[in-house]
């Protein structure tokens, strides 16, 4: 039988990349000791005070189709959020909430991309975005960003591959993989350039809570920028909401007629249980959102001090987010044999950078997902690897 050439276009290294998780999974279903830092699924509960709305609401029948939209309490909670966050004035019209940040930016996407349209993106890149992209027949330009310059974007590097055929640009600050923040200057630069060429900015922010260092820039809010950019955010990280699946985007009121249309046809909305839940996280200052952004500040310190001490090893000391990228070049192996070799051996899944991009090759992705006692016995082990490796090149 034949299937689309739409399921084929978005298989490749993205979707290759969840195979060694995959095999993981397996081996500790068996009974096989397993470390699991390959997926950024956090290892919090979520808030008990979120969780009880939830219950609430569904004890009070909230069980029916919701508005396609999102609630307007909600959407009202978010364009609230993002107008404290960068000045930008938007109200409800300017938001639609999704299951999660993954469908919001397959629907913009779709919403602003035809096939032969060429989308630039910062690589290395979340592995989902070639997907997302091919979906919609469009082609991924990727930059290349240096380790050396701790996986930051280069505005100059960007400018260079600006041609006729470039829709738009596709920005994830914190980055994941690499844990990388843009500053301003960096921000004004490419909006200056969005500007110019009349691009879309699509920006990936869901990372934003767990910055550690420096400021978050929202780039919706700099001159020029508001009517050309989709902000997608979503809770999952930041208040431990994974599973709840819930995201939005915010932008231009055409963009969000055009997303209600599309999400009409895929979606219906998501429950008005879940979208209360989430109008309270949003709404109320919970202790334990900023005591789970401290502890995975923690976790990224030890992390970097325990690995930044073994030879061959070298961690890249993330702004922010939940992984750490290593250079593991020195131990003469693949990122990917490296990754095997650590599952086998060692009992730690974690991802190969080449999964990111050629720019990720030589690095692994610790995800900061386990307490820190497990982390610091996993970070043992990596040594372990490691030294065992570099003793048997001296051999």
């Amino acid at each position: 039988m034949r299937y689309s050439a739409l399921t084929q276009r978005i298989a490749g290294d993205g979707a290759a990349a969840w195979q060694l998780h995959n095999r993981a999974l397996q081996m500790r279903e068996q009974g096989v000791d397993i470390l699991l830092l390959s997926v950024g699924d956090p290892d919090f509960d979520t808030p008990e005070p979120i969780v009880q709305s939830a219950i609430e609401s569904l004890l009070a029948g909230d069980t029916h189709y919701a508005d396609v939209r999102g609630s307007r309490g909600l959407r009202n909670s978010i364009a609230r959020r993002h107008r404290q966050r960068c000045g930008q004035v938007v109200d409800a019209g300017h938001v639609i909430v999704f299951p999660g940040a993954q469908c919001a930016i397959y629907s913009v996407a779709q919403c602003l991309l035809d096939p032969g349209d060429e989308v630039i993106v910062a690589e290395p890149m979340y592995v989902t975005y070639e997907g997302v992209f091919a979906a919609c027949g469009a082609r991924v330009v990727p930059v290349a960003v240096r380790p050396a310059n701790g996986f930051r974007v280069d505005p100059v590097d960007v400018a260079a591959r600006i041609t006729e055929k470039t829709r738009a640009i596709l920005l994830n600050s914190p980055n994941n993989p690499s844990g990388a923040s843009l500053p301003l200057k960096t921000w004004q630069e490419l909006a200056s350039l969005c500007v110019r060429h009349d691009l879309w900015l699509i920006s990936d922010e869901v990372y934003s809570d767990l910055l550690y260092e420096g400021e978050h820039i929202s780039p919706a809010g700099l001159p020029g920028m508001a009517e050309r950019t989709a902000t997608i955010n979503s809770l999952s990280k930041s208040h431990a909401m994974s599973g709840w699946r819930v995201g939005w985007v915010v932008g231009p009121k055409p963009m969000t007629e055009h997303l209600v249309n599309l999400s009409l046809c895929m979606l219906f909305g998501i429950p008005d249980f879940v979208q209360n839940a989430a109008q309270l996280a949003l709404d109320r200052d919970l202790p334990e959102v900023a005591s789970m952004r401290e502890e995975y500040r923690q976790r990224r310190d030890l992390v970097c001090a325990s690995l930044g001490q073994c030879q061959g090893l070298r961690p890249i000391r993330p702004d922010g987010g939940m992984f750490v990228m290593v250079d593991i070049r020195q131990t003469g192996l693949s990122a990917q044999r490296f990754a095997e070799r650590l599952l086998e051996g060692y009992g730690v899944s974690v991802l190969a950078g080449e999964a990111f991009g050629p720019s990720a090759a030589g690095h692994i992705r610790i995800g900061l997902v386990v307490d820190r006692p497990k982390l610091a016995d996993a970070c043992r082990r990596v040594v372990r690897c490691a030294t065992d490796l570099l003793e048997a090149r001296r051999a």
